[in-house]
């Protein structure tokens, strides 16, 4: 039975990267946007700024490839670059909100009804999905970062630990955290909508 050659792994692609092959690079961003996105915009809760962010994190990795250590996963460096980018992000979008400059308005974040036959159940399910992405990009920091990368992300306490520079215990309980706060935030939003608050 023929086989072709072995795909090129991670560290391979990072050496010729290096050397200045920027199809080399185009491929380590092939082998990782879809899960770079789906980080970023879990953490961020905005699809747009995501590309954005995502962007940024490609963007600070080309330029920091001499600091990559070949005998570590690529995509767990990738990722705490993609986490400090999302981390930046929500400073500035801090300091916006400070001095009343923040980038979107109310107005802008409302959905435009389908008053199509069957659509009550997507609008619901719709809604019910963006108050979780909300609900989740409101969380501190502190539980947002576990939860995203445990839960949403399927990593294990202790990677996600490695990344965070947390113990594997530390996420435990912040992923806990994160999920009773979820729960609560959650609940309140639903009694408030039943109750005309």
């Amino acid at each position: 039975m023929l086989t072709g050659p072995e795909p090129e792994t991670d560290a391979d692609l990072v050496r010729r990267a290096r050397e200045g092959d920027q199809r080399a690079f185009s491929q380590l961003m092939g082998r990782h946007k879809h899960w770079a996105y789906r980080f970023v915009r879990r953490y961020v809760g905005d699809a747009d700024e995501s590309y954005d962010v995502v962007q940024d994190a490609f963007v600070a990795a080309m330029s920091n490839l001499h600091r990559y250590d070949p005998t570590r996963p690529f995509d767990v460096w990738l990722r705490r670059i993609a986490l400090n980018k999302c981390r930046d992000r929500a400073r500035r979008e801090a300091v916006r909100r400070a001095f009343g400059l923040s980038r979107k308005g109310p107005e802008e974040t409302e959905a435009v009804a389908d008053t199509a036959a069957g659509a009550e159940d997507a609008i619901a399910s719709s809604a019910a999905l963006a108050a979780l992405n909300q609900a989740i990009a409101a969380l501190p920091a502190a539980l947002k970062e576990p939860l995203v990368l445990t839960v949403l992300e399927g990593l294990s306490q202790k990677e996600a630990g490695a990344i965070l520079g947390l113990s594997a215990k530390a996420v435990e309980v912040r992923v806990y955290r994160a999920k009773k706060q979820l729960a609560e935030t959650l609940d309140r939003d639903a009694m408030g909508e039943l109750l005309g608050s």
